[in-house]
Order: structure tokens, then C-alpha cells, then sequence
């Protein structure tokens, strides 16, 4: 898929902990065209990795997501984002803390947004979590790309530990819940 000529393609914005785990999810899914680690929701232009694990900044590790809705929708890209993070735990997934790691949805459309609350009140009115939800649903505000060595972080470093401990569960569920959505 050519993402420079398609105005067809949408953009999502997750934070969901960390984003070599978001965006290793998101990359294997059947319609999304590109996925971007960066920073979001701060205060502050153009931050560096090191701002940003200080939780001073306001920013959250994110990933900008680049999808042709004709193939994957909105909908599912929520599914597959309150399946494979944790969306009960303030500023935090696991042993990451801070409000770099929160779980929150930027929504680029008045329709995400309806439709990032939606899903959230229909999980909640299930109870398919032991907690409350905890996802913020937030404007899209500006998205700076992160530093060159965190993109496509999972891919290239699959031997690293934390890969092994913290990402490849995540796959794995993705694997054995969306197998359906993932690419060939």
C-alpha cells in the first residue's frame, strides 16, 4: 500500500504503555499502513526520550497508526488496544510507571472519540476487567516522532529480555485472539 497517495488512509493515536509494545501489535495487523512510536498529550515541543522518562513533560509514550478503513476499522483497532494493555492501571503497564506509560486514546475525529466511549462504557457494563477502565479519551494533540533507535524496536531486537518477557505475550494474544485481522 503506497501511504503517500491514498487519502482514504485514517490515523489513530494509542498510549498504552510502552510503545515498542504497541507498535509491535499494531504493525501486524491486515490494513494498517504505518505505525509510528512518539510522544503525546505534553506540554513541551519536541521532546527527547530522556524528558520524557523523567514524567515531567506530560507526554505519553504513543504510536501514531496509519490504516485503511476499508480494510481495518476504528473499531477494531480499539479492540485490539484494550485486548493487549492493561486499561486498569493508573500511569502504568507492569513494571513500567509513570504517566509516560498511562492509557489513553487521542481521538482525531468527533467520531473516534464516540466511539473510543462507547467501547469503553460497553466494557465496563460487561465487567470484562477485575477494575475500573481507567483509558482517558483525549484530543489528538501534537505528535512528535521518538528517536531513531525506537522505531521497530520488537523486530529488531526480538533476543532483548524485555521482548521476550513483555512483548511476545502481547503478540501472542494477538496471535490467538485477532489471527483473523493479522497480516499474511
Amino acid at each position: 500500500m503506497d501511504k503517500q497517495n491514498n487519502s482514504n488512509f485514517e490515523t489513530a493515536i494509542f498510549a498504552g504503555g510502552c510503545f515498542w509494545c504497541t507498535e509491535a501489535v499494531f504493525q501486524r495487523l491486515n490494513g494498517v499502513v504505518e505505525v509510528v512510536s512518539g510522544y503525546t498529550g505534553g506540554n513541551i515541543k519536541n521532546p527527547a526520550y530522556r524528558e520524557i522518562c523523567t514524567g515531567r513533560t506530560g507526554h505519553a509514550e504513543g504510536v501514531k497508526i496509519t490504516f485503511d478503513p476499508n480494510i481495518i476499522s476504528y473499531m477494531d483497532l480499539l479492540e485490539v488496544f484494550f485486548a493487549t494493555h492493561d486499561p486498569t492501571t493508573l500511569n502504568r503497564q507492569g513494571n513500567d510507571v509513570g504517566t509516560q506509560y498511562r492509557s489513553e486514546i487521542f481521538y482525531t475525529t468527533p467520531e473516534q472519540k464516540q466511539m473510543a466511549e462507547d467501547l469503553i462504557h460497553l466494557l465496563e457494563r460487561k465487567k470484562l476487567f477485575d477494575s475500573p477502565i481507567v483509558t482517558a479519551v483525549s484530543e489528538a494533540k501534537p505528535f512528535y516522532v521518538a528517536e531513531k533507535e525506537h522505531h521497530d524496536y520488537y523486530n529488531e531486537n526480538r533476543e532483548q529480555p524485555y521482548c521476550q518477557f513483555i512483548i511476545d505475550p502481547k503478540i501472542k494474544k494477538l496471535n490467538r485472539y485477532f489471527s483473523k485481522k493479522l497480516k499474511a
